[in-house]
């Protein structure tokens, strides 16, 4: 017992966490204190998951900062335009470092308890979540930093693996557990459990899921590997593919592990330029049918891109409609738009955000445009590029307010949902791409594709659109269309009205559809991986960040506009004023850079980390499954 104690504690950077390791060491050096019988497996796997909810402080800098700004799920900058905070990183490193430890000493148990002969009859089958949550885990990190320990915790400083490496072992985990499970033994301590109350064969639907993801993750450096770790986890038939599969667990208000990851009332989140721009026009559903009698008023028409404020937003950006402010509400809108953010001054909406309490910001809707006058943002649909404004961004006072933009729903906000790590709808996607590149899935593309989206809309409470959705081939911003079999190309750009924001002079204007350089040469905008891609991203807002991220780096995919740079933005020295309309990976974030604490605990774990790379260790350095 005295070693598995001692392997639990050493943490992945070589630091404790001695809070949690002293009280097992209490434990073992008590003779009042529980006997090693008394040591349960489901304390430390109820530990690691419950952990992994992530408690405020950390919430806030890996989820919100990181993830969901590097996912482009809402506006902001910092990671967006290559920043990075160190103090942030190692909350994150220390935390999922914890999160391992705790799971690891999960599966030490078991496995001495089972040799022992002492557990319990379905220890066996802990064992096995025990291992599919390490091996989740360990995706988690490796996504953020690249090489990561794979055998840690022998008392010493682990060695670290290179990512690939990291992969094949968790492939080969998921695998091994998936199929270890004592399908004789059926119960389990369901309250030590959050997400699935040990109902083993939704465990094994994770897994085998998630194989899905992370095989699927190996696409443009491995394809064969990818293709036969994604085909044998489709075989087995056991996947996520209901509602009531999730993965999730129930946030709780409070300041502990399982309050709400996007809680903070200081966070505005705002719409993002990314998805606003796939949300607009896709899937030809009006806004009339959609929104309260109320506001039909405020409905522009189709052909009509907003006001033009040519010394207040900037056009430094490949955003299509970069320089326009929309004075209403866009006539075609995806449905889970208005569900998942909320329009600036509708009030009386029960998910309107009043965040932050503490001032009338979000319900102030009228601001100002230095030099010009003010301007009421009430009922208008905007979202501003991040990046760097200069001078144009100091004039303009309502680009990054909160009353002025439409922003996350309450309901994510309150600590009142359930958190979800994998849903139906990313199942049925990933096996519509995996059909797309021929592999055998046991479905067709096009059907998996139109399940992936009725999960969506089952999800948002909207599937009363989706027949009309599903036939749509009417394009979003990004030149993207709905219907499966709809894969003409958008014209090159398209003739819209508008006004001039300063004269109220009406003209018209030709809107360019995006070129994303990042996938094939910038020319292709409607094939059926973008279609996929595209609504894969909108699906797993907000709760799955992380993934839309991951999808960006591996296939460019859906597309990225870039940071303004009406002056140069330092941490992304490749983007400048003669490149900014293509896209390039030098633009994007990539990873997090290791936190300092490793170099200095542990500086020859960091030097082998860094080695395995194959890159500095910098924001900016592709990790070895991304598209290079």
């Amino acid at each position: 017992m005295q070693n598995i104690i001692k392997s639990a504690c050493i943490l992945l950077a070589g630091t404790l966490l001695m809070q949690s390791c002293s009280k097992f060491e209490e434990i073992n050096n008590d003779p009042k204190s529980a006997s090693e019988d008394q040591v349960e497996v489901e304390y430390a796997i109820n530990g690691s998951i419950i952990g992994a909810q992530m408690n405020p402080d950390v919430a806030e800098r890996s989820f919100v900062l990181y993830w969901k700004t590097a996912g482009r799920q809402h506006r902001q900058g910092g990671l967006s335009s290559g920043g990075y905070d160190d103090g942030w990183t190692t909350a994150y490193y220390n935390q999922v470092s914890g999160w391992l430890n705790s799971i690891n000493l999960a599966v030490e148990l078991a496995e001495k308890k089972i040799a022992a002969g002492t557990g319990q009859p379905y220890t066996h089958n802990l064992l096995q979540v025990a291992r599919i949550w390490r091996a989740y885990l360990m995706s988690e990190m490796s996504d953020n930093f690249g090489p990561i320990p794979v055998t840690g915790f022998q008392g010493v400083n682990p060695e670290f693996s290179s990512v690939k490496d990291v992969y094949y072992y968790i492939l080969q985990e998921l695998t091994d557990a998936t199929g270890a499970f004592d399908a004789s033994v059926t119960d389990g301590p369901a309250a030590y459990d959050p997400a699935y109350g040990y109902n083993y064969e939704k465990w094994k639907r994770f897994a085998n899921s998630l194989r899905l993801r992370l095989s699927m993750r190996l696409s443009e450096v491995e394809p064969a590997k990818a293709q036969a770790e994604f085909e044998a986890a489709a075989a087995t038939g056991l996947l996520i593919t209901e509602a009531d599969h999730i993965f999730k667990v129930q946030e709780r208000e409070g300041w502990n592990d399982l309050s709400g990851v996007m809680s903070r009332e200081w966070n505005s989140q705002l719409l993002s330029t990314t998805l606003n721009n796939l949300y607009i026009g896709l899937g030809g559903i009006p806004s009339a049918d959609q929104l309260p009698d109320s506001l039909h008023t405020y409905i522009k028409p189709a052909d009509y891109v907003g006001l033009r404020f040519a010394n207040h937003i900037t056009t430094m950006t490949n955003d299509p409609v970069a320089g326009y402010w929309f004075d209403g509400l866009h006539e075609v809108m995806d449905p889970r738009a208005y569900k998942a953010f909320i329009i600036p001054g509708q009030f009386n909406n029960p998910d309107f955000s009043p965040y932050p309490t503490y001032t009338n910001d979000a319900k102030t809707t009228k601001r100002t445009f230095v030099d010009f006058g003010d301007i009421e943002a009430a009922y208008t649909w905007n979202a501003a590029t991040s990046g760097d404004w200069g001078e144009i961004g100091a004039k303009n006072q309502l680009y990054t307010y909160p009353g002025t933009n439409p922003r996350l729903a309450q309901q994510f906000r309150n600590s009142k949902s359930q958190r979800i790590f994998f849903a139906p709808w990313e199942t049925y996607f990933l096996l519509a791409e995996a059909a797309v590149r021929g592999w055998n899935t046991g479905t067709t593309a096009q059907a998996a594709y139109e399940a992936g989206i009725a999960s969506s809309f089952d999800y948002w409470g909207v599937s009363q659109h989706l027949g009309s959705y599903l036939t749509s081939q009417d394009y979003n911003n990004a030149g993207t269309s709905v219907s499966w079999a709809h894969t003409a190309e958008p014209p090159a750009s398209h003739a819209m009205a508008y006004k001039d924001g300063y004269t109220g002079a009406a003209g018209t204007v030709n809107i360019l559809y995006p070129s994303n350089t990042l996938y094939k040469g910038g020319n292709t905008r409607n094939d059926q991986l973008t279609k996929i891609i595209t609504q894969k991203f909108i699906a797993q807002v907000p709760w799955l960040p992380l993934e839309a991220w991951n999808d960006q780096r591996r296939l460019g995919l859906p597309f990225y506009e870039n940071p303004a740079i009406e002056r140069p933005l330092p941490n992304l020295p490749a983007l400048n004023s003669g490149n900014y309309m293509t896209s390039n990976i030098q633009f994007f974030p990539q990873r997090l850079r290791y936190p300092s604490s490793l170099s200095n605990s542990n500086p020859a774990g960091y030097e082998q980390a860094v080695s395995l790379l194959n890159g500095a260790d910098a924001v900016l350095t592709p990790l070895w499954w991304a598209k290079h």
